[in-house]
């Protein structure tokens, strides 16, 4: 079956994505290995340099969240792209002459963090104008299959130039990423719509909290947020841990480090060529209940890692079945919320989602940290590897009714809607 063409305007979206995409999977985990490495920093530190930067930029993004929704979503990517790449580099200068400190990694992941969360909030929008709306599952699976394709090859990649040039090389590729990235964005050609609203200079404040209204108002989206807010949270929460407990306490290499990461990553590319098949033969609530359970049940055996080839295959293990089912199941997911959001409402949606994932992805972050500093790492992966599985009961039991979309826009009275009269 030959590949559906989605347009020249998409494939300069897709290449801006893919190039920042494999510049973040040649500087994954560059943050917790140089606070380890570099700065000798404690298992609550590196937990807090997960959480509190993050955390951090959650709290910047939610005024920009209006900000991005009245503006033209292009020179938005690309001023976001601009000041991550200006922000990132400024670690391998501070590096260079010594200066580099804990509080700077803190106040980089955190700017980096809000531009994340703006940049996706612009590219989602601009997305759903771009293609048709039958198209919208095989986008977000081509950008989900690129996600993974790029931390299964950036990884080791970027481990083993770590071994070669120093613990800042890949946050050096990934900072150039984002200024590529933004060149691809420039490319796009056509003119692009001024959204409505965008000569106030000030936000008021129940726009600022219209994304949210807008997900726990819909039955499908709330229950399906809530559930996300605990896995990726409880799933990222790992990270900092496993850093401490592979690098430190069972003495890995750098690049083993790498490769438990990214050979699973392959499974990304499974999940993610699946789920326009896997939707067409059972449909979304079907990939909700059962896919969505499937990611909760795997995180636990990350408790039984031990030293040796062995150990590293038990990560290996945990983490391919983790990538296959969160592959198949998030394209799915992000199409479901474009389909129920309405066009004026897409980037607040997408950015109050986002900032409640980092919240909770700082949150569950922080309290592993502490639980870890008190107890120790392992033991802390035990405690959250039988949380998680307690996620599906968060799953929507019955399937909701087709998208309301941009119908919306003809009854709805609140917030944006006074910006596209």
């Amino acid at each position: 079956m030959a590949r559906r063409s989605l347009g020249r305007q998409f494939g300069w979206l897709w290449t801006a994505y893919a190039v920042s995409a494999y510049g973040s999977g040649l500087g994954f985990g560059a943050f917790p290995l140089i606070a380890v490495l570099v700065l000798h920093a404690s298992p609550a530190q590196v937990s807090a340099l997960s959480a509190v930067g993050p955390a951090v930029g959650a709290l910047i993004a939610v005024p920009l969240a209006p900000w991005v929704e009245f503006r033209r979503k292009r020179p938005v990517m690309v001023a976001m792209d601009l000041s991550r790449f200006a922000v990132m580099m400024t670690i391998p200068v501070a590096y260079a002459f010594g200066w580099l400190s804990f509080v700077q990694l803190l106040a980089v992941s955190a700017v980096v963090a809000a531009a994340k969360i703006a940049f996706n909030a612009a590219s989602g929008a601009y997305l759903k104008a771009l293609v048709r709306p039958e198209d919208l599952l095989v986008a977000n699976a081509r950008f989900e299959s690129t996600n993974w394709s790029s931390i299964a090859v950036g990884p080791p990649l970027g481990g083993a130039a770590i071994g070669l040039f120093g613990p800042v090389t890949t946050v050096v590729a990934d900072a150039f990423s984002y200024l590529f990235s933004a060149a691809s964005i420039t490319a796009i050609r056509g003119r692009e719509e001024h959204p409505g609203g965008t000569g106030k200079s000030r936000v008021r404040a129940g726009e600022l909290l219209d994304g949210w209204r807008h997900i726990l108002a819909h039955p499908g989206l709330r229950t399906l947020y809530l559930n996300n807010l605990l896995v990726a949270g409880l799933i990222m929460a790992t990270e900092p841990l496993l850093a401490v407990l592979l690098l430190r306490q069972l003495g890995f290499p750098p690049w083993q480090y790498g490769l438990a990461f990214a050979a699973p990553c392959v499974g990304g590319l499974i999940g993610s060529r699946l789920a326009r098949r896997v939707v067409a033969r059972y449909g979304q609530h079907w990939v909700f209940r059962t896919v969505g359970t499937l990611r909760a049940i795997w995180l636990i055996g990350l408790v039984f890692v031990r030293p040796g080839v062995a150990g590293l295959a038990v990560v290996i293990a945990v983490e391919l079945a983790i990538i296959i089912s969160m592959s198949l199941y998030t394209p799915v997911l992000a199409t479901y919320r474009l389909e129920h959001t309405p066009k004026h409402r897409v980037a607040r949606t997408l950015s109050a989602w986002s900032i409640g994932q980092q919240a909770s992805i700082a949150i569950f972050t922080a309290l592993g940290g502490l639980l870890a500093d008190v107890t120790s790492p392992r033991t802390a992966l035990t405690v959250i590897g039988l949380l998680i599985l307690a996620s599906p009961l968060l799953l929507p039991r019955r399937e909701t009714p087709g998208p309301a979309g941009d119908r919306e826009m003809a009854t709805t009275g609140s917030g944006s809607a006074d910006h596209t009269a």
